[in-house]
């Protein structure tokens, strides 16, 4: 557009079959700035806008004669409309032959912006033409305008389903590129000073940005974010902002949308380059602003989890003694292992525990039901609360009775599954309590290896408890106790894993170590629930 406010740039398709008039209409529109491309009839035009429109470079409107030799320009006019790749191309439809208004309004109807006379002034065509093609540049803003603010939606309620932070930014950073066209990233800052980054999809994993490169983000957004209200949006220069997060070892100018979490502690950043690539317009500044406030709300309960899931985490490890600090227990050697769940999954009440009794030794392994710092804590009182009644009782069975009266009158709506073994290491006497848990695996010196037939209801049900399941133990045996964490798979039946625990158990080498080690190994990784193990062998 000049000056005066005149459209040039633009590229007029003539459609005529008279060359005189194809001639005349060619010069006024050239003289007002236009570029003007001319074909004799309505099939030269389609071919002329099919070849255009694999080289991405339809013309800004179509002046149409209405009298045509092979079709009407009311007839072109139709088709095109009927094409959902040239439908938006404007058309005005001009005749030097008296048409009937009913014949003009035809054409109207058709999708056609307007009709002219002609000869006209040649004012009256470029203010026709100047008209057609604002009218179809405000009508395409708009529909971008519909396609960003779906897409906008869409990735809103992609980002607000993420399970973890990692999930968010990879999210954001997508569909902020899908949104504005040009590559992304997304930070965000956790309370740890933890940096999570996403990359649009389409970025290319060679020469991702180094540690450094992070730590420089992260001090910037630091530097940034203090004393920041509401959404700040920001030109960061190539030397403040490192390389590679756009394109591979490039560096551009980085345009930041920047936004704090409603606890003012975690800041979030949506990053575009300004430099060497497509700028990012306003009205797409606005949406990148509207998607950081989006990301730093879904993000908030994903940082209150991680704090809380940090705290539960403290307490269990707090309360559950590592291999190094157990207690010296007579006749009995003993190796445990705790592994939490993935960090996208929640914290569980998964625990063990090993105590010194005046008639044996009692080993225990448990899991609170529920996921939550809650079942975290109801895990430390059932372990407090099995110390304190193995003062005076060492029968496994009274003290699962014992357990499920606690939970009951303390914790009512909770319920948990634990498996009790008393062993007397001078005899290899055992006895074993099983409350809803996997029962214990024992594998023996000839190489067979079976789970004890012994079961009983969860605690805190109030159903009654059977006696315990007696049995002995020799020297070379060993006896394994695990939660369902370890080999608990959604889809598969329990009782298929058990064997599969069973037949990995086998195979172990010897030592209770490396029986531990062996079914760590096999199904320990990315686990959705905690994973508590024990496992013991009476010493010679």
């Amino acid at each position: 557009m000049d000056v005066n406010g005149k459209l040039t740039d633009t590229t007029v398709l003539v459609v005529d079959d008279v060359a005189a008039s194809r001639y005349a209409m060619g010069t006024v529109l050239r003289r007002a700035g236009h570029q003007v491309v001319s074909v004799a009839s309505g099939g030269e035009a389609l071919v002329e806008l099919d070849v255009r429109l694999r080289k991405g470079s339809l013309p800004d409107v179509a002046l149409v004669d209405v009298h045509l030799p092979d079709m009407s320009g009311f007839e072109l006019c139709r088709r095109l409309k009927e094409r959902p790749h040239m439908a938006n191309l404007p058309v005005v439809h001009y005749s030097a032959l008296v048409t009937p208004p009913a014949e003009r309004c035809e054409g109207l109807i058709g999708g056609a912006e307007a009709y002219l006379t002609v000869p006209a002034e040649p004012e009256e065509i470029e203010a026709a033409v100047r008209a057609a093609v604002r009218a179809a540049r405000l009508r395409a803003d708009d529909q971008a305008l519909v396609r960003r603010l779906q897409l906008l939606s869409e990735t809103i309620v992609t980002i607000q389903s993420a399970r973890s932070l990692q999930e968010l930014v990879d999210a954001a950073a997508d569909g902020a590129a899908r949104l504005l066209g040009c590559p992304a990233a997304v930070f965000v800052l956790d309370q740890d000073d933890e940096l999570y980054r996403g990359l649009y999809r389409a970025r290319t994993s060679l020469s991702l940005p180094d540690e450094g490169a992070h730590r420089a983000v992260a001090a910037l957004l630091r530097r940034l974010s203090r004393g920041q209200s509401g959404v700040q949006v920001t030109t960061v220069p190539a030397p403040l902002w490192p390389a590679g997060f756009f394109r591979p070892g490039v560096q551009h100018d980085a345009r930041l949308a920047l936004v704090l979490t409603q606890d003012g502690r975690a800041p979030v950043c949506l990053a575009t380059p300004t430099r060497g690539l497509r700028r990012v317009s306003p009205e797409g500044e606005a949406l990148l602003a509207q998607l950081a406030q989006a990301t730093a709300l879904a993000a908030e309960p994903l940082l209150m989890y991680q704090v809380e899931r940090h705290v539960a985490l403290t307490l269990q490890r707090s309360f559950l003694p590592e291999p190094h600090r157990l207690p010296e227990l007579p006749g009995v050697d003993l190796a445990v292992r705790y592994v939490p769940a993935s960090r996208e999954t929640e914290i569980g009440g998964d625990f063990y525990a090993a105590l010194r009794l005046a008639d044996g030794v009692l080993t225990a392994v448990g899991d609170v039901v529920g996921h939550s710092l809650d079942a975290a804590t109801v895990m430390v009182e059932i372990r407090h609360a099995l110390r304190a009644y193995c003062v005076e009782e060492s029968d496994p069975a009274v003290l699962a009775e014992r357990l499920d009266r606690m939970l009951q009158r303390y914790h009512p709506e909770v319920t948990a599954t634990v498996c009790l073994v008393l062993i007397d290491p001078a005899t290899g006497r055992t006895r074993i309590a099983n409350a809803g848990h996997i029962p214990p695996l024992i594998l023996r010196d000839s190489g067979d290896a079976e789970y004890v037939k012994a079961a009983g209801p969860l605690i805190g049900v109030g159903l009654p408890h059977p006696p315990p399941t007696e049995l002995f133990l020799e020297p070379a045996d060993r006896l394994l106790m695990v939660t369902d964490g370890l080999i608990e798979t959604r889809g598969i039946d329990l009782t298929a894993s058990m064997e599969q625990l069973q037949a990995a158990a086998t195979g172990a080498l010897p030592g209770l170590d490396a029986l531990c080690d062996t079914l760590l190994s096999s199904f320990g990784h990315n686990r959705e629930d905690d994973i508590a193990m024990l496992a013991l062998q009476l010493r010679n």
